[in-house]
């Protein structure tokens, strides 16, 4: 039950026939309900005619039996989920983005964190682009644009953009007669793609999409390749574009394994649920304690519970119940209201927990808030110690490639020794994961290398100009004032 959040989910298919394309990535998008939970949104594409729907809310609020009939048939569609890190939490940053274009109508979702979309945007800008949101996306979707005004194709122009857009970013891109998948060289952000039984295409964020609708995992996306999907006349298949392959050293955020990916999720050849075993089962090795049972905060705190216990020989319990029907949206932010959410998101199990010493499994301590209350929630169900092993090492670092950590005045880690942060949080020891393990949770994993960055604060690319993202619009309103 972290305090961290991740940019979005996308997800998009191509049928074979005209059909309910919509209710596909229906089911895609609440697989990725995960990834984002302030927004979301569907485009069905019937013949080269889009119709889409975009709100703020979760995938089954939005999505009613009504808008779902809106939306029609069609032969391709893509979706998104959104929680944003870069542009405010409003209906109106809602993706996909839908662009209405001379050379034809282009829909386009992204997840990810450009570390130039402020002076990409200040350019655009001031060559005459008027922007509705204050997203990435729609900065990635101008230079698209611009492109395919001298480009032979959408491909050719999207191929062009990636020379300019640098960062973390993963696109599902569809065009009248196309759809289109791409992945960063640097790899940051997970991509993947899978057939079903009836021939359709199918890319995702996770592989655990691809199983909600009966896709067959073909494989991922490799970082920098532009992959096509396309019906052309009676030929119907896939190509790929590798221009930008093998130009960076592979960088996939680690903390894909660590907290984003749903545990029963593939990434890039790697078992998820099994990464976090093994973290678990490295915890234990490294932080051994005398202890009655091991218990995970739900979710990510689970598999890594699981590890701790084998490694270890401490029994596993279930300490805690999660009520599944709270999102992120479902209180508004602020001290009391955080301190409520998480007594009613999480119940401990006072049984399993009463008169034991617990060691309790969880995948990050940021501001140390969320962290005290779970504790201060064991104590008060009568555990007599809590021994609190984290599965990430310290967060030291801002995050520029997706991940809501902005500043390195929120971070616990940065004001604190550990002792200090076991004593505020309220636990008898505390152990964190080491920085070199964190490079041998995915053993299968065939990315190759990982990023790191808010752990060791080595960036794979720049860092952005404006540091804190939180700095973006008044950094514009101050230009515009000089102007």
């Amino acid at each position: 039950m972290s305090d961290l959040h991740e940019e979005c989910g996308v997800f998009g298919v191509l049928a074979k026939e005209r059909s309910d394309v919509a209710s596909t990535v229906y089911y895609g998008l609440y697989a990725l309900q995960h990834r984002g939970q302030e927004s979301c949104g569907i485009v069905v594409n019937d013949d080269g005619l889009f119709t889409d729907h975009r709100d703020s809310g979760l995938v089954n609020d939005v999505f009613t039996q009504d808008e779902m009939e809106k939306l029609g048939l069609g032969d391709m569609a893509i979706g998104h989920v959104r929680y944003g890190t870069t542009g405010s939490s409003s209906r109106m940053n809602a993706q996909p983005i839908v662009v209405n274009h001379i050379k034809g109508p282009m829909a386009l979702c992204h997840n990810g964190n450009l570390v130039n979309s402020f002076e990409l945007r200040e350019r655009l800008e001031l060559e005459g682009s008027i922007f509705h949101t204050t997203s990435d996306t729609e900065v990635i979707s101008y230079i698209i644009t611009k492109e395919r005004l001298s480009a032979s194709s959408i491909e050719e122009a999207l191929c062009r953009a990636m020379r300019r857009i640098h960062g973390a970013y993963s696109l599902v891109v569809m065009s009248a007669s196309k759809l289109i998948a791409a992945r960063d060289p640097h790899g940051f952000r997970p991509l993947c793609f899978g057939t079903r039984p009836d021939g359709s295409y199918v890319i995702a964020s996770e592989s655990c999409a691809l199983d909600a609708v009966g896709a067959a995992m073909v494989r991922d996306v490799e970082p920098g390749e532009i992959i096509v999907f396309e019906r052309d006349g009676e030929q119907y298949g896939m190509r790929s574009i590798r221009e930008h392959c093998g130009l960076c050293a592979p960088s996939l955020c680690v903390f894909e394994y660590i907290y984003f990916a749903r545990p029963d999720s593939v990434v890039d050849g790697s078992s998820v649920h099994e990464a976090r075993v093994r973290a678990g089962a490295f915890l234990a090795k490294k932080h051994p304690v005398e202890a009655d049972i091991v218990i995970g905060v739900p979710d990510s705190g689970l598999d890594a519970a699981i590890g701790y216990s084998r490694e270890s020989g401490i029994p596993y319990g279930m300490g805690f119940i999660k009520n599944r029907y709270i999102g992120r949206t479902f209180i508004s932010p602020g001290q009391k209201s955080r301190e409520d959410k998480v007594r009613i998101k999480l119940n401990p199990i006072a049984s399993v927990v009463r008169g034991k010493r617990v060691v309790l499994i969880d995948d990050s301590i940021v501001r140390g808030t969320t962290s005290k209350r779970i504790v201060g929630l064991l104590r008060d169900a009568g555990a007599t110690e809590v021994h609190f092993r984290v599965t990430a090492p310290p967060f030291l670092n801002p995050c520029f490639y997706g991940t809501d950590i902005d500043s390195r005045d929120h971070l616990i880690a940065c004001r604190h020794s550990i002792p200090e942060i076991a004593q505020i949080i309220g636990v008898d020891t505390l152990g964190y994961l080491a920085l070199e393990d964190v490079h041998c949770l995915a053993d299968k994993s065939a990315c190759g290398g990982y990023c790191d960055a808010c752990f060791s604060g080595k960036y794979t690319t720049d860092v952005p100009s404006v540091r804190e993202k939180s700095r973006f619009e008044f950094k514009k309103s101050e230009r515009l004032e000089k102007e």
